[in-house]
């Protein structure tokens, strides 16, 4: 069972996501918060796995609770869950230690798939957000103007398997995605990117769908291989 902490200050809002997670048999919403001190003493009493967390609250905002729960609780992971889809919002909560990013107009399947990832490790993100994040840490790290591709060296120690997974991972897709996509088991993918990591010295799936775009590294370039 995932256990999730809801901080929205908008009750509407804690009542629809209540709505919608009821539906989903592995997934109970434990707490909720209509600020982001109260976020603060719900996580370090309950200990969630995962707590969506709004970024606009009164008494303390989402970026400075989503810091004071991870130095509590670091086993928790916070996804921001926000109207705002900018750079004002996206950065700060990466910089506090947000794992995803989401914005409230997620189709409900999506946002409860979300919450799963998170709660195994990954990193969801709106499209749009892991787009613009994955573009422009492109263009910091290599100097190019934006909208142009550097060539940028992978680990030729990878495999061709090894390089179509990363191929998806720059296509958003979460480990459950890329397992159905080549038809092969999670526990699969999930030793595929742990290895993209450990040769590539990525520590992250936002650092390693950087190096796919910035490579040209994309799913329908990458070639098939054996598991």
């Amino acid at each position: 069972m995932i256990h999730i902490l809801v901080a929205d200050d908008q009750q509407l809002v804690r009542m629809g996501l209540r709505m919608l997670f009821e539906q989903a048999p592995d997934i109970d919403i434990i707490g909720e918060a209509d600020n982001g001190a109260e976020a603060v003493r719900l996580a370090e009493r309950l200990l969630p796995d995962v707590v969506l967390m709004d970024l606009r609250m009164p008494v303390m905002d989402g970026i400075t609770a989503t810091r004071r729960i991870l130095a509590a609780c670091p086993a928790t992971h916070v996804v921001a869950l926000t109207t705002f889809d900018d750079d004002d919002h996206l950065y700060p909560a990466l910089t506090a230690g947000a794992r995803g990013f989401l914005v409230k107009d997620t189709p409900p399947a999506e946002l409860i798939d979300a919450v799963r990832r998170a709660a195994d490790g990954e990193a969801p993100f709106s499209r749009d957000a892991l787009d613009r994040l994955v573009s422009q840490a492109v263009d910091a790290r290599t100097g190019a103007s934006p909208g142009t591709r550097a060539d940028v060296p992978v680990a030729p120690a990878i495999t061709p398997r090894e390089r179509e997974v990363l191929g998806l991972i720059g296509n958003g897709l979460s480990n459950k995605e890329i397992a159905d996509r080549l038809h092969v088991g999670i526990t699969t993918v999930k030793t595929h990117v742990a290895n993209l990591m450990a040769k590539t010295g990525r520590d992250n799936r936002i650092r390693l769908a950087v190096l796919a775009v910035a490579t040209g590294i994309t799913a329908d370039r990458a070639p098939s291989a054996t598991p």
